[in-house]
């Protein structure tokens, strides 16, 4: 009887298991469908910033770093292509932050994201990087010079960008980044599709392939 009901304990959590492990797949491939067949959590985290609207079919999943120069030349390229096709692209942004120190610019960033001033911050920064991050030559004083056109409250960014909830995003994106294997930023995934061969051309034909796909009349 003993053995019995173990196995049927078993059985139930088994079932229970089954049940709850479709349902989440289920859910995932609700809000994700267009990375059905794969594990969309490496692409898009609860905590990623997202610019688009929900019911975009074309996800566009980049791996930056504000620090990044070539982030900062891709930006507008991006901006115009979602521009060009409203509502049908979604901006998924997640940090690789390689370089030494870059992370702390990330943590500004998100600091600013408190304040809900994550797309203006990130504009700015964006904008000026000549200013405090010239071929790398990363000055975090001139940072704070330019910032505040962005509308936020510099004081308090230098107090929430050290919260640890910040520290705990940009390892959870750099553990996906070895994942996905992520080699340099910025790194382009498209519905899940990497950018093979790096360009704007090529990051345009491959958004293009997807929408073609995705909208198809």
């Amino acid at each position: 009887m003993k053995y019995a009901l173990i196995g049927i304990t078993c059985i139930v959590l088994a079932i229970a298991f089954i049940v709850g492990s479709n349902y989440y797949k289920g859910q995932q491939v609700e809000k994700y469908g267009f990375m059905a067949s794969q594990n969309a959590d490496l692409f898009v985290r609860d905590h990623s910033p997202t610019l688009g609207s929900d019911d975009a079919k074309v996800y566009l999943v980049e791996f930056m770093d504000p620090a990044c120069e070539t982030c900062a030349v891709f930006a507008p390229l991006v901006k115009k292509i979602m521009a060009d096709n409203p509502g049908k692209i979604k901006l998924v942004l997640r940090y690789a932050p390689f370089h030494d120190g870059a992370d702390n610019f990330v943590k500004i960033l998100e600091a600013a994201r408190m304040q809900g001033k994550y797309w203006e911050t990130l504009d700015v920064m964006f904008k000026t990087q000549n200013i405090w991050a010239s071929h790398h030559n990363y000055q975090p004083e001139r940072l704070w010079e330019v910032l505040p056109g962005a509308g936020v409250d510099i004081e308090q960014i230098k107090k929430d960008m050290h919260d640890p909830a910040i520290a705990k995003i940009i390892e959870q994106d750099m553990a996906d980044v070895k994942t996905l294997n992520v080699q340099k930023t910025p790194g382009y995934f498209v519905n899940g599709k990497p950018l093979q061969t790096f360009g704007q051309k090529q990051l345009y034909q491959l958004i293009q392939s997807e929408l073609d796909e995705k909208y198809r009349k």
